[in-house]
């Protein structure tokens, strides 16, 4: 009951040296070899350009870039086994109200220098406050890495609707989001704090959580890390993949995220909009949100067209 409580009162949950390091060790192991095997499958977002490709196709004779790893948790039991078990997953269905439902992770080997946002704006659960993160700490995190960065009491913030009546973001209003967030942060005189981690923490937030990661002043320290989201299981419903029962909670059975095909702008003037097809198509959003498709237009372009579905 205290978790709850703390949770709902402040937005957020430490749990101090949750796992212990010998897990940990065994997991960054199985990690370092996956990253050196290179799979196909294995997709990441580059973040210094902002591009997504196969780990396959990054340059073998250069170090590693700065880059997002999505989704081991689909390829490797030991990530699956931080994400779901007997100790963490009872806190997690406490907080969140329903058994969680796993539907991605991020491996992080850097800090991810990622502008304040809260994870709803992404992935919008069906139900709201159905949707909880987690960050796992895979090493001591030194302050020039940058840090993870938070503001305790904001997910008191009422969440901005967009112009499509939605809270899932639309890139071309995000400006107006951030002026309202910071306006708001101004009028609750919220501060930000920095979460100097020790290996084997766990950070638990809400999905209107305001979060980030602080400015990295020394590009040679490293940050390892493991984010992993969960929505509801009723909330996951939604999703037509298989969901697989494992360590008291479930996770989704999905494929990997697609890499984007380059389309042109304004691909359909006057004709496809994006906003009004997740929001007519609630099953879209929900596999757009889990990373299925990287778009309402992807889905629209390779099976929305044909199975009638309107796009304007």
């Amino acid at each position: 009951m205290s978790h709850r409580l703390d949770f709902e009162r402040d937005g957020y949950l430490i749990l101090e040296g949750f796992y212990p390091a010998a897990q940990i060790n065994v997991t960054l192991h199985a990690i370092g070899q996956k990253l050196a095997e290179r799979p196909r499958e294995i997709i990441v977002d580059l973040l210094e350009s902002n591009r997504r490709t196969s780990l396959a196709d990054l340059d073998r004779a250069a170090p590693l870039p700065r880059m997002k790893v999505n989704d081991l948790f689909l390829e490797m039991r030991t990530v699956r086994e931080l994400a779901l078990n007997e100790r963490l997953s009872p806190i997690l269905e406490g907080l969140l109200g329903q058994a969680p439902l796993l539907c991605n992770s991020l491996y992080f080997e850097q800090g991810s220098a990622q502008p304040k946002h809260i994870d709803s704006l992404y992935m919008t659960p069906v139900t709201p406050g159905h949707l909880i993160a987690i960050w796992v700490a895979m090493e001591d995190v030194h302050e020039d890495a940058g840090p993870l960065e938070h503001f305790p009491g904001s997910h008191r913030i009422e969440p901005m609707k967009f112009s499509n009546g939605s809270y899932h973001a639309i890139n071309d209003e995000m400006a107006q989001w951030n002026a309202y967030i910071e306006q708001e942060i101004g009028r609750l005189q919220l501060r930000k704090e920095t979460f100097l981690a020790r290996k084997g923490d766990v950070f638990i937030w809400h999905s209107n959580y305001l979060h980030g990661g602080g400015q990295i002043r020394d590009r040679q320290r490293t940050r390892k890390s493991l984010v992993f989201h969960y929505f509801s299981l009723r909330d996951g419903q939604t999703m037509k993949c298989p969901k697989e029962a494992a360590g008291g909670g479930f996770w989704l059975r999905r494929q990997h995220q697609p890499i984007p095909i380059p389309v042109p702008v304004n691909p359909r003037p006057g004709v496809f909009s994006e906003s009004t097809y997740l929001a007519r198509y609630p099953d879209v959003a929900a596999a757009v949100a889990s990373g299925q498709f990287s778009s309402g237009l992807e889905h629209y372009e390779l099976f929305g067209s044909s199975e009638g579905r309107s796009g304007s």
